[in-house]
């Protein structure tokens, strides 16, 4: 055997030998012991806890938005304490969520007001709720300031309220503008819910962490961890461009 012959047969040992180490290092991490069973029941929690903060957030962050827009949109000499009282007091809400890290917040929640409780993925889905609520109202409230006068005009024109006239005028006119602000916050909720590890909320990551402590190594739980997210937030992503593309269709109509 000359020298090139046995460089190619070490050569292809050495490769042999780096693809049974990364089959071995993934089998542990996804095969041994069922563990695929830890990531999929993780899963269920981490969309467990998205669709719960998503339904925290949107209905705070209508009700927030309605308030501001409310009072923003008052006829000039008009006086309203308890519209104003309640403006401050989401201006309030607004400053400090967005003014202070979700770790933080997630972690007063379930270390200081919670701290007795046991349910960390309520609190963990609470938390990312209350968070979510402030970024949405923002959205929402740009996107009902930036709709003409004349809109919320013509509704009361009609008879309406402004709740009915919020609700059948300005509000669909409002959700085609800020679709795309408002799919982008749902992606970045579904993403921080691997943030409640923090606080042991039991979704994607904190069964992970689990195996890869149990196996002393991280590499192939967390890439395994990385695909999954991935993988929510293309479909995510592509159900909203779905829904995108209908309503432009809608418009062309």
């Amino acid at each position: 055997m000359n020298v090139d012959a046995l460089y190619a047969s070490l050569l292809e040992k050495d490769y042999a030998t780096i693809w049974d180490t990364i089959f071995m290092r993934f089998y542990r991490a996804w095969f041994e012991e069922d563990r695929w069973k830890f990531y999929f029941r993780g899963l269920g929690t981490t969309l467990e806890v998205t669709v719960m903060a998503l339904v925290i957030g949107v209905a705070l962050g209508v009700l927030v938005a309605m308030i501001r827009t409310a009072h923003d949109q008052r006829r000039p000499g008009t006086r309203n304490p308890v519209l104003s009282l309640l403006n401050i007091l989401c201006q309030v809400y607004v400053t400090i969520i967005r003014g202070t890290p979700m770790m933080v917040q997630l972690m007063i929640w379930g270390f200081v007001i919670f701290a007795s409780s046991r349910s960390f993925t309520l609190v963990g889905a609470l938390g990312l709720g209350i968070n979510s609520g402030a970024y949405v109202a923002e959205i929402i409230r740009g996107g009902l300031m930036s709709l003409d006068a004349g809109q919320s005009e013509a509704g009361r024109s009609l008879g309406l309220n402004y709740l009915q006239t919020m609700r059948f005028i300005v509000i669909p006119q409002a959700f085609k503008a800020i679709l795309p602000s408002l799919g982008n916050e749902f992606i970045v909720l579904l993403k921080d819910t691997s943030l409640i590890s923090a606080i042991a909320g039991k979704e994607i990551l904190y069964n992970a962490r689990a195996i890869g402590a149990k196996t002393y190594d991280y590499m192939f739980p967390m890439l395994i961890t990385a695909v999954m997210y991935l993988a929510l937030v293309l479909i995510f992503s592509w159900f909203q461009s779905r829904l995108e593309r209908r309503l432009r269709q809608s418009d062309r109509r």
